[in-house]
């Protein structure tokens, strides 16, 4: 075949590819549409595919716009600067979205100016508040609705399991020290002290913040290091920085715990993910919104009394922690019995009250 050939056949597959996705309903591809839409998706530092915080927002979306007939798009800004996110909620605006949903901490600040600026236009926030920049004022106005997630029960939840599945060199590896990642780590943290101090054994964790949620080489060769002293399971908490956690796992005999969705197809690694309720929180607001029961100017908390948070049991691979252990947690969790500390003024865990367990803070 000569390369005029070559070059036709592609076209004309590209062709048909874009016509698959327009009969779908929606496009895969978050920078090449500028065509009017109902709903959009504006990701933080990822994508859709981050196994993460965007693509459960973007499942929830997807799902409700496909079953209501809506155009639907999603648009990945450039950085993850609060420019740049604007000026992807800027073009959402001009192609005549009703609705924009944002999924992370890094959209709290765009989201402000936004809900400002654009008045007419709705918003749903996930994982965060919206403030200014120097964080000294916070608002959520009426066209505003805000999910937020109890993440140091999920956390809680993951750090008591892998103990009570007989852990004890533990790591936690946070993506930026955002209010969400560091609710997570000190969720962990406690978990795991609540199941050493039940057991009578003591428990080492290793603790850092990347400062990114992208994958990166250092962040594999530092868990490697730990694996290869005595860290045996490490939480990976921030996006794409588990595929290079995971990595590090299948080279170094390790284990790993996901974050926000159910990691468990990633790698055999994996043994469980602190999850949130993101998809089903996402789907369920969309809905509201288009069906005119929108909740503008409140912040709803996802916690384990409403099914926010949970371990997925059905695909965990503990060895010892069963589903009996699990329901007995989960239920002192809803009933109050336990209350995680989940404050975020300080982020290194020095504020903790720990029995049974030792914390090393490394700075990365």
């Amino acid at each position: 075949m000569n390369l005029h050939i070559r070059k036709t056949t592609a076209l004309i597959l590209s062709a048909i590819v874009a016509l698959s996705l327009a009969a779908c309903g929606g496009s895969t591809v978050g920078s090449s549409s500028d065509q009017p839409v109902d709903v959009v998706l504006v990701t933080d530092f990822g994508t859709i595919d981050d196994n993460s915080y965007n693509q459960g927002a973007w499942d929830g979306v997807k799902q409700y716009a496909e079953e209501a007939g809506l155009k639907y798009e999603y648009y990945q800004p450039e950085d993850n600067d609060p420019d740049s996110i604007m000026a992807q909620i800027k073009r959402a605006v001009s192609n005549d979205a009703k609705l924009i949903v944002c999924p992370g901490a890094m959209m709290e600040v765009p989201v402000y100016k936004a809900m400002k600026k654009y008045d007419d236009t709705s918003f749903i926030l996930v994982d965060g508040i919206p403030h200014d920049e120097e964080n000294k004022e916070t608002g959520i106005a009426d066209n505003v609705s805000c999910i937020t997630f109890a993440e140091e029960e999920a956390g809680f939840l993951a750090g008591y399991a892998a103990v009570r599945d007989g852990y004890k060199g533990l790591g936690f590896v946070g993506g930026m020290p955002v209010d969400p990642v560091i609710r997570f780590g000190y969720g962990f943290v406690q978990g795991a002290d609540y199941a050493a101090i039940e057991m009578g054994v003591k428990v080492h964790i290793r603790y850092t913040y990347t400062n990114t949620f992208a994958e990166d080489p250092s962040i594999e060769e530092l868990a490697g290091a730990w694996f290869e002293d005595d860290t045996e399971v490490i939480f990976a908490c921030g996006g794409q920085i588990g595929q290079s956690v995971i990595r590090a796992a299948e080279n170094h005999g390790g284990k790993v715990i996901g974050v926000d969705v159910d990691e468990s197809s990633e790698s055999e690694t994996v043994i469980t993910s602190a999850m949130k309720g993101i998809k089903t929180a996402v789907y369920d607001d969309v809905k509201a919104f288009f069906e005119g029961n929108f909740a503008g100017g409140m912040a709803t908390n996802k916690t384990a009394k409403t099914n926010g948070v949970c371990l997925p049991m059905d695909t965990s691979r503990f060895e010892k922690f069963d589903q009996e252990s699990y329901d007995a947690v989960f239920s002192h969790l809803v009933d109050g019995m336990i209350v995680p500390y989940k404050e975020t003024n300080v982020a290194t865990c020095e504020e903790l009250t720990l029995i049974n367990t030792e914390v090393t803070y490394i700075d990365f």
